[in-house]
């Protein structure tokens, strides 16, 4: 998620942003943890980080790989995300990919444009002793590791903790409580929510995927994001009927913003509530980060498991990469506890390392409280386009922004919203 880490997505939408920054490590194949062998040919990183931190993280990151010399492109997000197949397609195409695990990686492995890196999770190699739930997430169709997962984050409802004493509230345990502390904090002048669905509109099938993990389950949730339901369901129906409820305590501002703006009436105490991402905490001005806490969104149906969003990025090699085994070791650098920690550190970012190797002890409490909710639930999803794909994500961007226009015509939205999932399940 969703989008993830960092920029979970970059945010930066239109115009393109490129900016190549050489980075030469040692001209021999001795990387961190790949060994020699990689050869000196260079290699190309290409990112879509862009957020000033992770972005500089990166680069240091990066640049103290010891092993062929690297060029990083750091790629405006959406630009990376349309061009993502042409990189791949391309006759010299960069080396080493950043991007999401799950089904968007494994839609390109389908089409073999992604390396076999599964000597990288073999006994001994840098992913070995990754869980399961990585290794099965990193994993293409045909059974082969093509995916080398780096840091994830989770999804929740953020507040300030200064801003709920001041207002004399908890927060809710129940999803009755969340409703009529909404109903409180509105009456009060508060706006309860904030959101920016302006030029990041994917921010609204936040609320639609825990809506539906709540109403319906993950098992649900999968399948409709696979095309095994309609979203003229009875189901989408309920899902929808709670997002409806939502609405009202949205700030009107929400379509004008993007994700990262939808802070500043937070920041403001002008809203209380936001359900984003764990990057979001490097938004908030620094003297604002350590009065951040999150609850999960409440359980509405206790028949229905627990389940939490965890997007997780990482990083793929393309099958046509002129120097595989060098692809290789930067992977198995990028995978290591140290390069993980120093970028998790340097960052700034809420981010979860994958490597259980990575001293935790010193994150953050807020951070650690987010490993706990993780390894409490009992089921983890990504986020919509990471369990789906980027162009079903594109119908869920026009629905749900017309169904927050007009969410009266929730039979109207789910009709339009089937007719356009159905032609990217039919191409």
């Amino acid at each position: 998620m969703s989008t993830p880490p960092f920029s979970r997505r970059s945010f930066l939408l239109g115009a393109a942003s490129l900016t190549t920054v050489p980075l030469l490590a040692s001209c021999v194949g001795t990387g961190a943890d790949g060994g020699a062998g990689g050869g000196t040919t260079a290699l190309t990183l290409q990112s879509w980080i862009q957020d000033a931190g992770p972005k500089a993280a990166l680069e240091s990151v990066v640049a103290a790989f010891d092993g062929p010399p690297v060029t990083l492109n750091s790629v405006a997000t959406e630009q990376f995300r349309a061009q993502l197949s042409t990189y791949l397609t391309s006759a010299t195409p960069p080396d080493v990919l950043g991007w999401y695990a799950g089904s968007v990686a494994n839609s390109y492995a389908d089409e073999g444009l992604l390396l076999d890196v599964s000597d990288l999770w073999a006994p001994g190699g840098a992913c070995a002793n990754f869980s399961d739930a990585l290794r099965a997430l990193s994993t293409g169709a045909d059974g082969k590791a093509i995916f080398v997962p780096q840091n994830y984050y989770w999804w929740s409802i953020f507040y300030k903790k200064s801003a709920f004493q001041q207002w004399g509230v908890q927060p809710p345990k129940t999803w009755d409580e969340f409703i009529a502390l909404c109903d409180t904090l509105k009456a009060r002048g508060i706006h309860p929510l904030t959101n920016g669905i302006g030029s990041t509109a994917w921010m609204s099938a936040g609320w639609f995927d825990y809506l539906n993990l709540r109403i319906n389950g993950a098992g649900y949730h999968r399948e409709l994001l696979a095309g095994k339901h309609s979203f003229e369901d009875p189901q989408v129906t309920a899902v929808l009927e709670q997002y409806a409820r939502l609405v009202p305590y949205f700030h009107p501002n929400q379509t004008s913003w993007d994700a990262q703006q939808a802070v500043t009436p937070m920041v403001n105490n002008e809203a209380a509530m936001y359900l984003v991402g764990a990057f979001c905490t490097e938004y908030f001005p620094a003297d604002q980060r350590d009065d951040l806490d999150f609850f999960s969104v409440p359980t509405i149906d206790p028949s229905v498991p627990s389940a939490e969003e965890a997007p997780t990025d990482g990083f793929f090699a393309a099958a046509g990469s002129q120097n595989p085994e060098g692809a290789k070791q930067l992977l198995s650098y990028l995978a290591s506890a140290p390069a993980q920690q120093s970028f998790i550190e340097k960052s700034g970012s809420s981010n979860l390392p994958t490597s259980p190797d990575v001293d935790t002890s010193t994150f953050s409490p807020l951070v650690q409280k987010g490993i706990t909710l993780l390894n409490e639930t009992a089921e983890i999803t990504q986020f919509f386009n990471r369990d789906s794909s980027d162009a079903l994500q594109t119908t869920a961007d026009a629905a749900l922004t017309q169904f927050i226009a007009n969410p009266s015509d929730i039979r109207g939205t789910q009709r339009q919203w089937q007719q356009a999932a159905q032609q990217v399940f039919s191409s």
